[in-house]
């Protein structure tokens, strides 16, 4: 049987050994006695098989001198080392093999009789190519690189792949001229050096076997399967695999490093904002064993003691060798018990940190004892570095499209309710992965405490409707002295048309200014007075300068007509935005007490809602000291609010002041985010009267009076039962303690609105004092302090201690 020969090659091949053979009569010539004899003897043997220099053709000439062959290669394969190293004689990159190491022959053995060694992603393209740049090495004098990591990916005993890198040493090879050697110019090489893909330009400068390779190449192999398999990893970490085919890439990436043929790798996240391991998300790359899915649990319950503490806060490896008796001697362990009911034997559990901040658990299982231990546990140190930086990109890529989804869907969102948006938009991306349809569901929080606070500036709206008659009539008042210093001249006709409309807006302005009688006169006065104006053509330049100087006070941004209409813009910006800064400050400040939804809405002053329920931070304990310190720190800060409007009033543009007032609803609800307004809305038919008093007492007077119940320098706070009224007493009472609220306290009944009966109010005035403010938090932990002292309460109030 002939040589095995790739179909195409510019090489004739031919099996050599003449390099060693000229190598030993070196030996055979010297003067060393024994060296010298023992080289005369085989060369005397070597002679009679004269194809070992000259060159074999055929297989057979190999194996009927094998053992001759084996013994002129000693010193190249010595015995000493043919159980540690993987050698073979090869000719490069054929597949036929031959004076293989004794752990060559083992490995070979392993993967049965049915393997064929072939080297990975080597084909005839490469090879061809190969081949010739290995003849402009050496006869034209490049340096091409042509070279690639080769490997064998060759099964052991259990089926595992392992996996070994390829080194060829060429010093016993030559490569000869024939008569079909073509001759290349410069112009020839320079083509091909741009046309590596030209295979048939390739075949003409390089015609079939038309250069001799003669001699042999040592083979030796170098197990890389941590080093591979590391590559893999990243390689499938980086990629867009489908979860069963991560799974089981993944586990068998794994087995090859440990040689463990049954290994299973499963992986846990752990949601830090929630402040849980969570395995409800659907299309998870990897199973969790740990949890069952659709489930959650917080790091405490889930891992045992030594676990937790290993894990979860030391960020290092738990490895249980033999899981009867790790639950032996960790009985309560429940994480032990859920493995072991999947005839889990051992197992690791590698914590995934990145910057200090837990991302997850991976889970190595294996069904046998002793599989896994404390020490093969560090080989993870290989691997874990990757898998850290693939999972922690992985999920910051995720976290952007959830981002996007909940941008698209709910716009910007209180963190206190995020969670929840978050979950809900990874849901929508897991089930896009599968290629499932997936409809957004509603955003709900059942059974939360609502509180709505507004701080309004006082006579707002008559501020800005006399701001506006002002503005118009110093307008007006200009134009018909303009247009009374025309009628002296030849513009007479006009003038008097003109200044008989005028006069008659100042009569209508001195009476009072509806609604659309101000964008009556600016339409007058910019259609029909202003294009005469800028019609006129006069050589008096007295008149020219005072049209100019008319139309230079139009200018809205600094013109005398637009005056007081600035200084209201002003003014309800500057209240506005001392207002906010104050509002949001302090929420940041009571968020961590326990989390609840806020938002607020600048109109002419600001107002809030609060919900604080279990279910908007299912994660931590709820009770109804947390309804009251939310309740009182509400009162404080709009007595802030108030405070900080009473001393910068006196230097804004125009005085103004705010009114306030608290809607107390003892019941709770429950709310949903309305997709087409993109806020938080009643749930239910039998909440939505809270929303309908909201949006009627703020123009509420006390009964058979018409006297507002909001009035600048008190609170008014507006309740339905007794016992809210002796809560908020208790509240006032701390505040007065702390010199923020009066003394007096008014109590009324509020007029029968529309739907609406029933309503009952306490109203209670500011003290207004310079350093009326919390500097700090420890104003407000004081409060909190005086709230929890306070005695337990007859006809139902319940005050929890905080």
């Amino acid at each position: 049987m002939n040589l095995p020969q790739f179909p195409l090659s510019p090489f004739q091949l031919r099996l050599s050994f003449h390099k060693v053979i000229e190598k030993l009569e070196q030996v055979a010539a010297s003067n060393i006695a024994y060296d010298s004899e023992k080289a005369k003897d085989l060369l005397k043997r070597v002679n009679q098989h004269p194809e070992l220099r000259d060159g074999i053709t055929d297989i057979a000439q190999i194996e009927n001198s094998e053992p001759l062959i084996a013994e002129l290669l000693t010193e190249l394969f010595p015995p000493s080392l043919s159980v540690n190293e993987i050698k073979a004689i090869s000719i490069p990159y054929q597949g036929y093999l031959f004076n293989i190491s004794a752990r060559f022959k083992n490995i070979l053995k392993a993967a049965g009789n049915n393997f064929d060694v072939n080297i990975r992603d080597f084909d005839d393209h490469q090879f061809f190519i190969a081949s010739c740049c290995l003849i402009l090495n050496r006869f034209y004098g490049t340096q091409l690189n042509f070279s690639k990591p080769l490997f064998y990916d060759i099964p052991d005993a259990n089926g595992i792949i392992k996996h070994y890198r390829i080194f060829y040493n060429a010093d016993f090879l030559e490569i000869i001229h024939t008569p079909k050697s073509p001759k290349l110019s410069p112009e020839d090489i320079s083509l091909l050096l741009d046309n590596y893909d030209d295979l048939d330009l390739w075949k003409s400068k390089f015609p079939d076997k038309s250069y001799l390779l003669k001699g042999f190449a040592i083979m030796t192999l170098f197990d890389v399967t941590v080093e591979n398999a590391v590559s893999t990893l990243k390689s499938d970490l980086l990629g867009n695999s489908p979860a069963p085919d991560i799974q089981h890439n993944f586990e068998t990436i794994v087995a090859s490093i440990y040689g463990i043929p049954d290994l299973h790798v499963g992986f846990t996240p752990f949601d830090n904002e929630l402040g849980e391991f969570n395995n409800t998300s659907p299309g998870k790359k990897l199973q969790s064993y740990l949890l069952p899915a659709d489930q959650s649990d917080d790091g405490a319950p889930l891992l045992c003691n030594e676990s937790h503490r290993l894990v979860i806060e030391s960020h290092k490896y738990f490895a249980v060798s033999d899981i009867n008796k790790f639950i032996a001697d960790e009985p309560d362990s429940s994480a032990g018990k859920r493995l072991a009911a999947q005839n889990v034997q051992s197992f690791i559990l590698a914590p995934v940190v990145k910057d200090g901040v837990l991302l997850g658990i991976l889970e190595f299982i294996s069904l046998r004892k002793n599989d896994f231990n404390s020490i093969n546990a560090n080989k993870l140190d290989v691997v874990l570095p990757f898998l850290t930086d693939s999972i922690d990109r992985k999920i910051k890529e995720f976290q952007n499209r959830v981002r996007a989804v909940i941008q698209n869907n709910y716009t910007t969102l209180h963190p206190s309710v995020d969670w929840k948006f978050k979950r809900e938009a990874q849901n929508s991306i897991y089930s896009s992965n599968e290629g499932a349809p997936y409809t957004l569901k509603q955003i709900t929080f059942k059974k939360v405490y609502p509180m709505y606070g507004q701080v309004d500036i006082k006579d707002s709206s008559i501020t800005r409707n006399l701001s506006v008659k002002n503005d118009l009539e110093r307008q007006i008042n200009k134009l018909i002295a303009l247009l009374e210093q025309l009628h002296q001249y030849e513009f007479t006709e006009l003038a008097e048309h003109s200044l008989l409309t005028l006069k008659t807006f100042l009569t209508d302005l001195s009476i009072n200014l509806n609604a659309d009688t101000g964008q009556q006169i600016q339409h007058y006065l910019e259609n029909d007075i202003h294009p005469i104006l800028t019609a006129i053509n006069s050589n008096d330049k007295a008149i020219t300068d005072k049209i100019a100087d008319y139309f230079t006070q139009t200018d809205m941004a600094e013109g005398e007509f637009f005056t007081d209409r600035r200084n209201y813009e002003k003014t309800i910006a500057l209240l506005n935005a001392k207002l906010i800064t104050i509002m949001d400050k302090r929420q940041a400040e009571i968020q961590p007490y326990f989390p609840h939804y806020y938002e607020r809405f600048k109109t002419d002053g600001v107002e809030h809602n609060l919900y604080i329920g279990q279910s908007i931070a299912p994660n931590q304990k709820f009770d109804l000291a947390d309804v009251s310190r939310l309740r009182l720190w509400q009162l404080r800060v709009i007595a802030e609010m108030e405070n900080e409007v009473y001393h910068l009033k006196k230097t804004l543009p125009i005085e103004l002041g705010v009114a306030s007032l608290v809607l107390v609803f003892g019941t709770q609800i429950d709310i949903r985010f309305r997709m087409d307004e993109k806020h938080f809305d009643v749930d239910g038919a039998y909440n939505i009267r809270y929303e309908v008093i909201k949006k009627r007492i703020d123009k509420a007077c006390i009964k058979d009076t018409e006297e507002r119940i909001t009035q600048p320098g008190k609170i008014a706070i507006i309740y339905s039962t007794a016992e809210d009224e002796q809560e908020y007493r208790q509240y006032i009472a701390i505040l007065q303690q702390a010199n923020v609220l009066a003394k007096n306290v008014e109590q009324f009944d509020v007029e029968d609105l529309q739907g609406i009966s029933g309503l009952k109010a306490l109203r209670v005035d500011l003290l207004y004092k310079e350093d009326n403010q919390p500097g700090d938090q420890n104003m407000y932990t004081a409060l909190y302090d005086a709230l929890s002292k306070l005695p337990s309460q007859p006809d139902g109030l319940k005050l929890v201690k905080i």
